[in-house]
């Protein structure tokens, strides 16, 4: 059991240093123009 414990505590820490340690990697935003589209009164 104890043996259990550990080895789920030392897999969590490698998995948040692993986390902590990697770079970010970077958000491409892509802006799109809008554009209106011409409206009529008539339905």
């Amino acid at each position: 059991m104890r043996k259990l414990i550990k080895t789920v505590a030392v897999l969590g820490l490698t998995a948040a240093v692993a986390a902590c340690g990697a770079p970010a990697e970077e958000e491409v935003v892509i802006v799109e123009p809008v554009t209106v589209d011409p409206v009529s009164s008539k339905f």
